[in-house]
């Protein structure tokens, strides 16, 4: 009491001090940031003033009720292809998907000059005149709501002994010379740019001997496209932003040996996890493709984390945009990673502030209730949380460490589910930014629902969890210990009474430097005692659980194409980009089409990079199913391509069917696992199953519970009473299937 009242009454004058040792500690180590680089600042040119009437809309409305996805025959495109030089493309999608406003328009951002004007009323961006110079003046001259531009297209040329592009006009005797094709060829790529469905697009492919910028000559293709993919986490409202440069760096070994490589801005997932808008723009995109070069041979999809997903669920939901996916540092889809991944915080705060025994505590310790890696290590970010244990009234005195809830899901937790939050709110006027709810549900409001309190239903929900369950009867903790951190581990609060988070100037313009909480604590809901009252859980909605099945935001593991699923054993490097992810999409896959033949799994530690074999062997695997077009893809697939683990050096550890064997498919761990082990999700050390698809457990009462040994040997009997204190709606039951899940999916 006595320490609480000293920082009280000396806050104000230390605070000045405290402001300028953090002005000069921004520009240092960025402390404010965690996962997320602070984005460019939004210009008065880029700024979204205005909005449509009607928007936003919090009228209550049903979730999807299906049918999947797969299940359903696209709609005719009747968009007429190829969009030429100098005209606009699709705005309307096909399938009349709606369009979401605010929206960032990035087209200037990509050094792509200022978007097309579509109307007078103020909506959107403003555009302004320019002079002779092409240089913009003051005048608006009108505003763009949906960010189009005229489709454009350049030549760059690859200079010899380098992997630089230059525009072809600035060659001077100095152009690379590949082979393909069986003839040397200069190394020179048409790159192809404009907007489908609101998102930037790009088609890089090599120039022919005979082509022009507005009649390609596809004679030094080799037939066979890449589709590129990209990561992040995003919750819609921006349009992305793609340079005509970006793919001659990225896909540089593809484009020598003569594939054509193609993007869109729609399928990165730091823009949006609308896998239905994804897929529909991606294949729009190709359409495009092939009405000026021809059908390819095949599509291989290439892409990373979120990118990696998108093929996942594309792959699964029954369209042709892809024949093969290179899934590189996969998860199976984005919405099952949510349940651990809002879970960090909750368990982050018991740790930092709620638990007693910190003062003591090993990091390490923190695996057995949050699965998740967590190590005693030096944390650059430190000096901010002393600060914040600081200004809660708390004396900073917590051992140093660093975990992936910490450092890798803080930031973005907080985008998912956070109605108040978007990183990139320079983009918008004050006053618009209060108006919008962002959060990945929101970005799918006509899929998730939306609540009577205007705001989309959403899909997170830990009633029931027992946190710690393995810990417990594994005798890592003690049962006081298990209670104690039950009894104070709540859940989030509902996005109407949600509040900006605290990351100080970060986020919010009304943010302060006494408003600091790394856990965004503020938003949870906590016992209000010590947790003798037991702290309130968060009950998600099954009708927005059934819509994520229904509408193939959840990879079911259906999916009849070759997956090569690649990655680093990031794992000791606290990276989210963890190992057991892969091994979830394979169970299943396992379990819903009775094996994983089709994926195969390769893992090798740095600084090896095993990504440039993939696109070679993709190739061969699809090349095989071209020429025996009546056997099955995994008759298919070459003898050489197994399951497969490598040395930081590139050479071979093992290979073979059973190298990825564990705990997650109840066998004996196989030898690429032994030496690559992987951790847990928070979910699974409670007792959910290794496949990461359960959005809400089914419960039991506690005695069914004691009766069914969920816990051990440990004797909780005498604990009943406070048990059922803590978990009135009883416990979950992992033996029965997702609640969330619709019967007939």
């Amino acid at each position: 009491m006595i320490m609480r009242l000293v920082i009280k009454i000396s806050k104000k004058w230390w605070l000045g001090l405290l402001t300028l040792f953090f002005i000069a500690l921004y520009w240092h180590e960025n402390i404010f940031i965690y996962y997320f680089d602070l984005p460019q600042m939004a210009s008065a040119t880029t700024t979204v003033v205005g909005l449509p009437k009607g928007i936003p809309d919090r009228t209550p409305r049903p979730s999807f009720t299906g049918p999947h996805p797969s299940t359903l025959q696209r709609p005719e495109d009747t968009f007429i292809y190829p969009i030429k030089l100098g005209e606009i493309g699709p705005i309307e999608t096909i399938n009349k998907h709606p369009k979401q406003y605010p929206w960032i328009c990035m087209i200037e951002r990509s050094g792509l000059g200022q978007p097309v004007i579509d109307n007078q009323e103020g909506i959107g961006v403003a555009v302004y005149e320019e002079n002779m110079q092409g240089l913009k003046t003051e005048k608006i001259i009108g505003y763009s709501k949906d960010c189009s531009m005229p489709t454009r297209a350049w030549y760059f040329y690859n200079k010899t002994g380098t992997k630089s592009f230059y525009p072809l006009d600035q060659a001077n005797n100095d152009i690379a010379k590949i082979r393909v094709n069986n003839h040397d060829v200069d190394f020179i790529v048409r790159v192809e740019m404009g907007v489908i469905n609101r998102f930037l697009y790009s088609l890089t492919a090599l120039k022919g001997p005979n082509g022009k910028l507005e009649q390609p000559d596809n004679s030094n293709w080799n037939k066979k496209l890449i589709y590129q993919f990209r990561g992040g986490v995003g919750i819609g409202f921006r349009q992305g932003k793609s340079k005509p440069n970006y793919m001659l760096r990225r896909r540089f070994d593809a484009l020598s040996k003569g594939y054509a490589v193609i993007h869109s801005t729609a399928n990165q997932s730091s823009n949006t996890y609308n896998v239905i808008l994804a897929e529909e723009t991606a294949l729009r995109v190709k359409r495009q493709f092939t009405a000026i070069y021809g059908q390819p041979l095949f599509t291989i999809g290439i892409g990373g984390s979120g990118g990696a997903i998108q093929q996942y669920l594309i792959g699964q939901n029954g369209s042709d945009l892809l024949d093969g996916a290179i899934a590189l540092y996969s998860y199976p889809d984005m919405l099952t990673q949510t349940t651990y991944g809002l879970d960090c915080e909750l368990l982050e705060y018991y740790f930092d502030a709620l638990n007693t025994g910190r003062a003591k505590q090993l990091w390490e310790e923190r695996r057995w209730i949050e699965g998740l890696n967590s190590i005693s290590k030096e944390n650059k970010y430190n000096f901010f949380y002393q600060l914040a244990y600081l200004m809660n009234g708390d004396w900073p005195f917590r051992p140093e460490g660093i975990n992936e809830c910490s450092i890798a899901w803080r930031g973005p937790s907080q985008l998912v589910h956070n109605p108040r939050y978007f990183h990139y709110f320079k983009y918008f006027t004050p006053d618009l930014f209060k108006r919008i709810d962002w959060t990945i549900w929101e970005d799918q409001k006509h899929i998730f629902g939306v609540g009577k309190n205007g705001y989309a239903l959403q899909t997170w929900d830990n009633v029931g969890v027992q946190y710690g369950l393995k810990a417990l009867v594994d005798k890592h903790i003690s049962i006081d210990t298990f209670l104690t951190l039950n009894s104070q581990i709540g859940g989030w609060k509902p996005s109407n009474e949600m509040e900006p988070v605290r990351f100080w100037l970060y986020a919010s313009a009304s943010s302060s430097l006494l408003d600091i909480s790394p856990w965004s604590h503020h938003n949870m809901n906590l016992s209000a005692d010590g947790g003798q009252t037991p702290a309130r859980r968060t009950s998600g909605s099954i009708e927005a659980m059934k819509a994520a099945y229904y509408s193939g935001n959840i990879f079911l593991g259906k999916i009849n194409i070759p997956i090569l699923d690649v990655r680093h054993y990031n794992d000791p490097d606290i990276d989210m980009h963890h190992s057991f992810a892969s091994f979830e999409a394979r169970l299943r896959m396992q379990q819903a089409q009775g094996h994983a033949d089709n994926q195969v799994i390769w893992m090798s530690k740095k600084p090896h990079e095993p990504r440039p074999m993939t696109i070679n062997a993709m190739d061969r695997w699809l090349s095989q199913i071209k020429q025996n077009p009546q056997k099955t893809v995994v008759e298919n697939k070459p003898n050489d391509i197994q399951d497969a683990c490598f040395k930081d050096d590139g050479k071979l550890i093992a290979q073979g069917p059973h190298v990825w064997d564990g705990r997650w498919n109840n066998k004996q761990t196989g030898l690429c696992l032994q030496i690559y082990p992987n951790f847990m999700s928070s979910r699974q050390v409670a007792g959910a199953p290794p496949n990461g698809s359960v959005f809400k457990c089914h419960t039991q009462s506690i005695k069914k519970a004691i009766k069914y040994g969920v816990y051990g040997d440990i004797d909780v009997r005498p604990h009943i009473k406070r048990l059922e204190e803590i978990f009135p709606e009883g416990v979950c039951d992992y033996s029965k299937a997702d609640l969330g899940r619709p019967a007939d999916i």
